[in-house]
């Protein structure tokens, strides 16, 4: 036997052997396996101290990967897109990566498993049941829920002469000036202000002056309601907020509110405990919270659901990771993830005194009350979500630097028009 032939039956004899040894591993050994991939979230950390109540329930091991935003986006993208079955559950963005998911059938269909009525998914908020679904198909189940609201200084209001916090947009602009004016080296307002940060918090006020950032079929980005909610949001931090906001993400803003140095500020009620944690914010006794301000549509603040759990369509082990997604999302371990800090998206948990008794009492009033009116969105809906934002964040950056928002805005809405055309083909 020459050489060459001496090698191919070693080459072969390996290949036999890796093929073997995977058909060991797979799928048996994996029978009575759970893998799980989490974003490092506090409800992710909250839920493994649960896990090894599912384990003991159920028989069944889990295994947990956790990785940072970016590193899960990047791992699904590579992941996924080869067909892996080495992720059974994975958490994920709904509004942020969703419709990318679904369309490259990336997601389980869940529409009869969340079917059954002992799993209550009508207890479930109607705009969390819509973020993870297309149609009237369900590929994820929602976890946590936000909303924007107004955070206000109680201390700094007093001081400037002025009794409450405002119910308009129109008074919020009234107000702030106020504060600036009368309160030597304070702010009237901060928010986010970088490009693609803001949107999500410029969304609050594009409703509330009833825009959108599209009708379903074209941009929506430049009619009037939509440049007057630009002209709200970058007059407000032009002219009485603090310098460099084109530059702020939030927590440069919040850092900004903590110091005690801004009386009002819009964005997730989820943030809440930045501000009234005395180990980080100096005016932790001095916060107040209030429903997102109404503008001429009225108040219509985001209530969107920022996580989700979702199951790998090419798993081969679905019914496991149905058994952990269920029990996961189910009424009393929802109730326990809320009562850890992570608000949900079921109606029966919010109902429940309990779930709310660590939170401030005017939070949880204005958070219930946010539920009605509200907007189940706080992004564009496209499949690409980052080049939509950034389309819409031109204006606000133009605002801040006090040019043209009108004409910002037209281009914006092209741009926008592009991507839905590039979507469509």
């Amino acid at each position: 036997m020459g050489r060459t032939d001496v090698r191919g039956v070693a080459l072969l004899a390996a290949l036999l052997l890796v093929t073997a040894l995977a058909g060991c591993g797979d799928p048996a050994a994996r029978a009575n396996e759970v893998k799980v991939t989490l974003a490092n979230h506090v409800w992710s950390t909250a839920i493994q101290k649960l896990i090894p109540e599912f384990e003991a329930e159920t028989g069944l091991d889990v295994t947990v990967s956790t990785l940072g935003e970016n590193q899960l986006s990047d791992q699904y993208n590579v992941k996924l897109n080869a067909g892996t079955d080495d992720i059974d559950v994975m958490m994920f963005r709904p509004l942020q990566e969703g419709r990318q998911f679904i369309h490259n059938k990336w997601l389980a269909d869940l529409t009869d498993r969340t079917g059954d009525a002992a799993y209550r998914w009508d207890d479930f908020m109607e705009s969390a049941r819509g973020a993870v679904s297309d149609g009237d198909r369900v590929y994820g189940v929602p976890l946590i829920t936000e909303r924007e609201i107004l955070y206000y200084n109680a201390d700094l209001l007093r001081r400037a002469g002025i009794d409450g916090p405002p119910e308009t947009l129109d008074d919020l602009i009234t107000a702030a000036r106020q504060v600036k004016e009368r309160v030597p080296d304070t702010f009237g307002f901060v928010a986010r202000g970088q490009r693609s940060p803001a949107v999500t918090q410029f969304s609050s006020y594009l409703f509330s002056c009833g825009g959108d950032f599209d009708d379903g079929t074209r941009s929506t980005l430049n009619t009037p309601e939509a440049i007057r909610a630009y002209e709200i949001y970058t007059e407000l931090l032009r002219e009485v907020g603090p310098p460099g906001t084109s530059n702020m993400n939030w927590p440069d803003a919040f850092a900004v509110f903590q110091q005690g140095r801004a009386a009002f500020l819009t964005d997730a009620d989820s943030l809440f405990a930045n501000l009234t944690d005395p180990e980080k914010s100096r005016v932790a006794d001095q916060v107040g919270f209030a429903r997102f301000p109404a503008g001429s549509a009225g108040s219509k603040p985001y209530n969107v659901t920022s996580w989700g759990l979702a199951i790998n369509d090419v798993s081969t082990h679905q019914d496991n990771a149905w058994r952990f997604v269920q029990w996961a999302t189910s009424p009393e371990v929802t109730l326990r993830m809320q009562q850890a800090g992570t608000p949900s998206a079921r109606d029966s948990v919010w109902a429940d005194p309990s779930s709310t008794a660590n939170l401030p009492p005017e939070l949880v009033r204005v958070i219930k009350d946010s539920f009605s009116g509200s907007v189940g969105h706080d992004r564009p809906r496209l499949m690409k979500v980052p080049q939509a934002r950034d389309i819409v964040g031109g204006p606000l950056v133009t605002g801040q630097e006090g040019g043209d928002i009108a004409a910002a805005a037209a281009k914006a809405a092209e741009e926008y028009n592009e991507l839905l055309a590039k979507e469509r083909r």
